[in-house]
C-alpha cells in the first residue's frame, strides 16, 4: 500500500507531524476529541485495530504490558504516535513523553531490546522518511496494528539503552521530578549524567545529593541588561516570593524584553509555541499564556533576547499562524495603559 501522505525531502518532523494532522483533519478521519493537531489522533477505527492485538503471539505470551493513555489506544493501550514508518520507526505528538517513559524504564531495569512495542494508528499514518530525521532518542516498534493490516517491521536500530542526559535541560527536571533522583542514582554509578545548557534564566542546583529530600528554591538572579531598579527590588526574592511580587509590577521589570502575541488562533496551543521557541533557541523565561483572549507575553531576561525571539517569530509563526506580534507598551504601577 503506497503512503496517501506526500512527503519532500527537506520536511524535518514537524511538517510531517503537520501534514498527517492537517490530512487527518480534511479527510474527517477522526473521532473526539478535535481537532487533531498536537495530538496523538483517535482516528476511526481505533477499536478495530486494538482488537487485533490479542492476536499477536507476542501478547498472549506476555505478563505484563506498559499502557500509555492516549484516546485511540482506549481499546487495548500502548506506545502512542502521530506517525509511523515501515521500517519501525516512530514520531510521537513531538513532547518526547513516550520516548522519555521509555528510557526511564530502560534505565531502572525494566525494558530490554527484547520487550515488544506496539503502536496503533490509521492507514494513513504509516508511510516512509528518511533515516536521517530520527535520533538516537526515538523509540522503535516491533508491530504497526492499523484497522487493515498487521505490520512487523523487523526493525534493526537498536531501542535507547536509557536516559540521554545531555539533551534534557533543568526545566524536563522540574515537570517530571522522579528524573532527578534517577539522575542520582546514575551520577552514584559514575555514569555522565552532564545536562545540556539550561535555557536563559533558569538555574540548575548543582547539589544533586539533596534531589528528591527537599525542595529547593533558587535564587533569582537579574541580567546585567536588566532594569537597575528591578534588581535592587528583586535582586534577592526566592521563587516563591517573587511568584506573588511579579504580579504588583508585571510590566515594570525589564519592559523592553516583553513580547506581546495577540490574535492567536483557537487551533494554536500552547505546546506548539513552546516547541517552535525551542526549536529557535529563544525560549522565554516565563510565558503568560492567555488561551481564551487569544494572546500570550512573552518575558526575557534581557532586550536582545527578546528582539531575537521577535524575528524568530515573525519569519516561523507567520508563515502558518498570521497573529498580532509587537513589543508592548510599559505599563508601570500607578498609571495603567492598553496594550497595543
Amino acid at each position: 500500500m503506497q503512503p496517501v501522505i506526500r512527503l519532500n525531502q527537506e520536511d524535518n518532523k514537524w511538517d510531517i507531524r503537520h501534514k498527517v494532522w492537517d490530512y487527518i483533519e480534511n479527510k474527517n478521519l477522526a473521532n473526539f476529541p478535535r481537532p487533531v493537531h498536537n495530538r496523538i489522533p483517535n482516528f476511526k477505527g481505533a477499536l478495530e485495530a486494538c482488537s487485533v492485538l490479542s492476536n499477536l503471539e507476542a501478547f498472549t505470551k506476555t505478563t505484563a504490558v506498559k499502557v500509555d493513555p492516549d484516546k485511540p489506544l482506549e481499546g487495548v493501550r500502548l506506545a502512542g504516535c502521530s506517525f509511523a514508518i515501515l521500517s519501525g520507526y516512530r514520531i510521537g505528538k513531538g513532547e518526547g513523553f513516550a520516548d522519555m517513559e521509555y528510557a526511564m524504564m530502560a534505565c531502572m531495569g525494566a525494558v530490554c531490546d527484547s520487550t515488544v512495542i506496539v503502536t496503533i494508528v490509521h492507514d494513513c499514518q504509516v508511510m516512509d522518511i528518511p533515516e536521517k530525521l530520527i535520533e538516537d532518542h526515538d523509540l522503535t516498534v516491533d508491530f504497526i496494528l492499523t484497522p487493515t493490516r498487521i505490520i512487523q517491521t523487523e526493525c534493526k536500530r537498536p531501542k535507547p539503552q536509557g536516559i540521554i542526559w545531555s539533551k534534557l535541560d533543568t526545566e524536563v527536571l522540574t515537570k517530571i521530578p522522579i528524573l532527578k533522583k534517577l539522575r542520582l542514582l546514575e551520577q552514584t554509578a559514575g555514569k555522565d549524567v552532564t545536562l545540556k545548557t539550561p535555557p536563559a534564566g533558569e538555574y540548575e542546583n548543582n547539589n544533586l545529593q539533596e534531589a528528591g529530600q527537599s525542595k529547593i528554591q533558587p535564587e533569582l538572579k537579574c541580567e546585567p541588561n536588566c532594569d537597575p531598579k528591578s534588581k535592587q527590588q528583586y535582586g534577592h526574592l526566592t521563587y516563591e516570593d517573587d511568584k506573588h511580587a511579579r504580579f504588583k509590577d508585571k510590566f515594570h521589570i525589564c519592559p523592553s524584553s516583553t513580547i506581546y502575541l495577540g490574535d492567536i488562533p483557537a487551533r494554536l496551543r500552547v505546546s506548539e509555541l513552546k516547541n517552535l521557541l525551542k526549536e529557535q533557541e529563544a525560549v522565554p523565561l516565563r510565558i503568560n499564556w492567555q488561551g481564551a483572549q487569544h494572546r500570550a507575553f512573552l518575558r526575557y531576561a534581557d532586550s536582545a533576547r527578546a528582539e531575537h525571539a521577535l524575528q524568530v517569530l515573525k519569519t516561523s509563526l507567520f508563515t502558518a499562524t498570521p497573529c498580532e506580534l509587537n513589543m508592548p507598551r510599559v505599563r508601570t504601577p500607578n498609571k495603567r495603559r492598553e496594550l497595543r
